[in-house]
């Protein structure tokens, strides 16, 4: 069986104008956990990120670490997060959520982040989104059956956390509401496994960050 490691990005920037680009502490987030990898010796002989910037600054340091520099990185759309401004733009239209999410606390953000995924996973937010969650949901099946279809011994994925959860929900065959739980624990660089070949794949850890494990690395553990 091949092996599949996927990586959430490392902390984004959230609340700056670009929020698609690593903070300082994403880009250490990830230089360790490329010196991870190469402590453990392990080396990827297929790499595949969504075409995000965070999802490429992320790759780029892990492989920096691991002196894979001139290792190949393939870019696959259908691994990218979702579109959560315009999910939380249509939750404000929709008359349910009192406040504009920007303006509040991380903590006001992801109550608000969560109502608006469980409404777009019924098919209830009102107005033209991006893509339905139906929608969402068949281009991370794509995705992973590519990853399936063209196979190696250690494929390294970098993506974010609605489709790492998404692609876990669906080996795990739960429900809608199991992929949003998922997707609001998963943490800024941290490493699912997988075994699969061609026909199947089955989860082996989730959400792991041995990285971090260190005390003094702790304060880097974050969610956004």
């Amino acid at each position: 069986m091949a092996e599949l490691y996927l990586v959430r990005h490392g902390q984004a920037s959230f609340g700056a104008e670009n929020y698609d680009e690593l903070s300082a502490s994403g880009g250490s987030q990830s230089r360790w956990l490329g010196e991870y990898f190469a402590q453990s010796d392990l080396q990827f002989d297929r790499v595949v990120i969504g075409t995000m910037r965070r999802h490429a600054q992320t790759a780029d340091a892990i492989l920096s670490e691991m002196r894979a520099t001139q290792a190949e990185v393939v870019q696959d759309a259908d691994l990218n997060e979702y579109d959560f401004g315009a999910l939380l733009s249509a939750l404000g239209e929709s008359g349910l959520a009192p406040d504009q999410p920007a303006a509040g606390s991380k903590k006001d953000f992801y109550k608000l982040l969560k109502q608006a995924l469980h409404l777009w996973s019924e098919d209830r937010l009102p107005g033209r989104l991006p893509e339905s969650w139906s929608q969402f949901q068949a281009r991370v099946e794509r995705a992973r059956l590519a990853i399936q279809r063209l196979g190696g011994k250690k494929v390294l994925v970098v993506s974010s956390g609605g489709p790492i959860a998404a692609f876990t929900q669906q080996l795990l065959q739960a429900p809608a509401a199991g992929a949003i739980a998922l997707n609001l624990q998963i943490r800024n660089s941290s490493v699912s496994q997988y075994v699969f070949n061609d026909s199947s794949m089955s989860l082996v850890s989730f959400n792991a960050l041995p990285h971090l494990e260190r005390t003094e690395r702790r304060e880097f553990i974050t969610y956004g």
